[in-house]
């Protein structure tokens, strides 16, 4: 698709590539953090839960900005101030708060990447191909996740975390400007146009069936692949950080599989709802089978911790569905809402996960503890799925 080869599009590409490398990467530091600063899964949890709530709560002001100055300057300022600034916070951390001090502002600066990438394809593409566009930006974004896995984990036994994140920290700051410099607004609305109102958004009828399973689709791959693999995999089978890095690399790869594929798979079968339904149900088996078997055998629990990741695509899906039912002047406002629904989604599933896994955690194995964790992450797919099921439908055929 020639829209996302201009070098605009590809500068927030790559800042979306680091959006994805900063949810996901405490997976792999888990031992590290442990050791050094005394951080252990619970602290992480709520490290990991505090960027979704800082990136959720940033979604309303992003809409707002969107629609005010333009993608260019709302997703190169955020990212340099709170990406750049989070990563050498992250970098200078000596306690786990000042891990959550980190996390919170790297999820604010994060927070505009992807949606300046919709707010451009919503205003110069077609409905139908939102899916397609969006679905390829989160597959190349994705190899964030995959350079947070085993490369991240070669890179810090290089040189060790603390450069590792003030590196990461300079990137960060060298993706925002390139953002600034070659980033180019999508023209105004001309006319007169209804007033944007959060209201307007609450009033699209459609929607009440949509965002249920927004809410909680992105959650299950999100934080078993950027915080629990990890440990599940540590305290139920014994294995490395090393090979803790590998398998959150074939997740990584599974989700950008996934999220290319999309577009092809949504002109097969007509709709991206049918495509969503299909993921969201393989995922409910996967789950289902992690939370009756957490402790079989770890190559079947390292195939469905992939398997997981496969179902990544359904957040680009979704938000295209939902897309369809935006008019023009409710555009910007509108993908931000959706995406702060996900995001806020994640961060409540964190949260609410770290005194699940503390209360069972001292009364069961780690097999059976985790396999409540992977239970935890299920009912509330079956729950959206079922308001789902009775959604309209977006023809795209």
């Amino acid at each position: 698709m020639q829209a996302l080869w201009s070098a605009g599009m590809v500068s927030l590409i790559l800042g979306y590539v680091l959006s994805q490398f900063y949810r996901a990467f405490l997976a792999v530091l888990t031992p590290t953090l442990q050791t050094e600063l005394g951080a252990g899964p619970a602290d992480l949890a709520l490290s990991s839960g505090l960027w979704y709530i800082a990136f959720a709560a940033m979604q309303i002001p992003v809409g707002w900005a969107l629609d005010r100055f333009g993608p260019r300057e709302t997703v190169s300022v955020l990212l340099a101030v709170g990406g750049a600034g989070g990563a050498a916070v992250f970098g200078l951390a000596q306690a786990p708060w000042h891990l959550h001090v980190a996390m919170a502002l790297l999820g604010i600066g994060c927070a505009p990447v992807m949606m300046g990438s919709y707010f451009i394809f919503a205003r110069t593409l077609p409905p139908a191909s939102l899916s397609a566009a969006g679905g390829a930006v989160v597959g190349f974004g994705s190899l964030g996740n995959m350079l947070g896995a085993a490369p991240l984990v070669w890179v810090i036994d290089q040189i060790s975390w603390r450069p590792t994140l003030a590196c990461l920290a300079i990137v960060t700051l060298a993706v925002s400007t390139t953002i600034w410099v070659f980033v180019t607004n999508p023209p105004k609305l001309t006319g007169t146009q209804p007033k944007a109102s959060l209201r307007g958004l609450l009033q699209i009828r459609e929607w009440r069936l949509i965002l249920p399973l927004l809410g909680v689709t992105y959650a299950a791959s999100a934080c078993i692949r950027g915080l629990w693999a990890g440990p599940y995999l540590a305290e139920v089978y014994g294995v490395s950080d090393y090979l803790i890095g590998w398998v959150t690399l074939g997740m990584g790869l599974a989700m950008v599989t996934a999220n290319l594929s999309v577009g092809r798979i949504v002109r097969l079968l007509g709709s991206d709802k049918r495509v969503s339904l299909v993921n969201t149900v393989l995922l409910c088996c996967v789950l289902a089978l992690l939370a009756i078997a957490p402790g079989a055998s770890l190559t079947l629990s390292a195939v469905l911790l992939v398997m997981v990741c496969v179902s990544d695509s359904s957040y680009s899906l979704i938000m295209s569905h939902g897309r369809a039912f935006l008019p023009q002047h409710l555009v910007g406002r509108g993908i931000t809402f959706m995406n702060m629904i996900s995001i806020a989604g994640v961060g409540v599933m964190q949260f609410l996960s770290r005194p699940v896994y503390l209360s069972v955690s001292g009364n069961h194995p780690p097999a059976q503890a985790y396999g409540y964790i992977f239970l935890f992450f299920l009912i509330p797919l079956l729950i959206g799925l079922g308001f789902y099921i009775f959604s309209a439908e977006d023809r795209h055929g």
